[in-house]
């Protein structure tokens, strides 16, 4: 019998979740944003009560601090977003959706919550609970891992 690996599953489901959004009806409409920039564009978004900085988007993605600052760069140029100077510490930058980006967040919504509809067709609000208990456990397992390393 074949043992199915649930680490390639997770990445075999990341890349449909991708291929999705690359596909969508309204792809041409958001101008190809990257996978990325749609997620740090909802992560802005869904905190714009508070002041948010490239470690936050470092924390929050476990990314690296080059990754951010190139992905952050990037969308600085596209016009995504904007770095602007705090008053508390002039050395700080927090990072503020443009008006393209919020339109852009627009649509992206309502792509995503159709997409999550399609994912969770047929579960019931239990399994949901559970699976949803299962990837936090696998994320803080990995966390701790290579915490070690």
């Amino acid at each position: 019998m074949i043992q199915r690996r649930i680490g390639l599953e997770l990445r075999a489901l990341n890349n449909l979740i991708k291929r999705y959004f690359a596909f969508s009806a309204h792809n041409e409409e958001i101008e190809r944003v990257t996978g990325n920039n749609g997620w740090i564009i909802g992560y802005l978004a869904n905190h714009s009560d508070r002041e948010i900085f490239q470690k936050d988007i470092e924390e929050h993605f476990t990314i690296a601090r080059s990754t951010a600052s190139k992905v952050l760069s990037l969308m600085e140029r596209k016009g995504l977003i904007e770095r602007l100077t705090v008053e508390h510490d002039a050395r700080l930058k927090k990072i503020v959706l443009t008006d393209k980006a919020w339109k852009i967040r627009e649509v992206m919504t309502k792509d995503a919550d159709a997409m999550e509809r399609t994912l969770m067709t047929g579960f019931s609000e239990a399994e949901i609970e559970t699976l949803t208990s299962y990837i936090d456990r696998m994320k803080e397992n990995i966390s701790i891992a290579m915490e070690k390393k």
